[in-house]
């Protein structure tokens, strides 16, 4: 049996939010995929997410939701983290924090180990990622059937290093967080899965979905500029990842553009 996972990158605004909850379920049918996961730590207005926003994504047709650096913006999620299996925050966070970086979820009589964890290049410095997936895996050991993992990071060259260090021991692996689809998908030589950045759901006509005008402000006036996100046509990015349940290993990843 082939097993569609469709992974979605950073779902940036409300008119996102809208699109994905309106087309999900018809892209589920018109795709055949069994199992999507998204990020969604900009889903919210300005940015991380809140209880209704993720509830929203749930309904309509996503398994679980990842997330990054902007997972605790809004206070209210950190109870809501530990109420929930479908979303996962980064798990280099400290122990102590609301929520968990993995997940196990069933479906179609696989169990779906989904994890996430924060780059550290320019961006927080939080534990290890390379060490908290190592642990991740450790604690989930004999407990899944597939393993996903999204690298919320800025750096590339992280996020490949951390595909060549789990090359094989984890059969799906994306990056998140530039909201610039990249082109290298590919099957790694040890047989993972694996995309440097997915993209972004969001507004085409922006800067990485915030009003082209108030980042060319910014840019050119160096003064503070409240940043709003756009609201012109939003495309879906992100990919699709086939997972041989017999062979027990990806076989195809392609691009996802809708």
């Amino acid at each position: 049996m082939i097993f569609k996972i469709l992974a979605l990158g950073d779902v940036t605004g409300g008119k996102a939010v809208k699109r994905l909850t309106e087309e999900l379920y018809d892209i589920r049918r018109e795709y055949e995929i069994d199992f999507v996961v998204c990020n969604g730590e900009n889903a919210a207005a300005s940015n991380g997410i809140d209880i209704h926003t993720a509830n929203e994504l749930i309904k309509y047709g996503v398994d679980c939701i990842t997330l990054g650096n902007h997972t605790f913006k809004r206070r209210e999620i950190r109870e809501y983290l530990d109420e929930t299996k479908n979303i996962v925050r980064p798990g280099n966070f400290p122990s102590e924090v609301s929520g968990m970086g993995y997940t196990i979820l069933p479906e179609k009589g696989l169990n779906i180990l989904v994890m996430n964890v924060l780059g550290v290049v320019y961006l927080e410095p939080l534990a290890c990622p390379f060490r908290t997936v190592d642990k991740m895996l450790k604690a989930a050991a004999g407990k899944y059937d597939i393993s996903v993992l999204d690298i919320h990071a800025e750096a590339t060259s992280e996020k490949i290093a951390m595909s060549h260090y789990f090359d094989g021991r984890i059969d799906i692996i994306f990056g998140t967080h530039t909201h610039v689809q990249t082109a290298d998908e590919r099957i790694m030589p040890k047989g993972s899965g694996y995309i440097t950045d997915l993209g972004m759901c969001g507004p085409d006509d922006s800067v990485l979905g915030i009003k082209k005008e108030n980042i060319i402000e910014k840019m050119t006036m160096h003064l503070p500029v409240k940043f709003d996100f756009s609201e012109n046509h939003v495309t879906l990015h992100g990919a699709i990842f086939e997972y041989d349940t017999e062979k027990h290993k990806v076989v195809s990843v392609k691009r996802f553009e809708k």
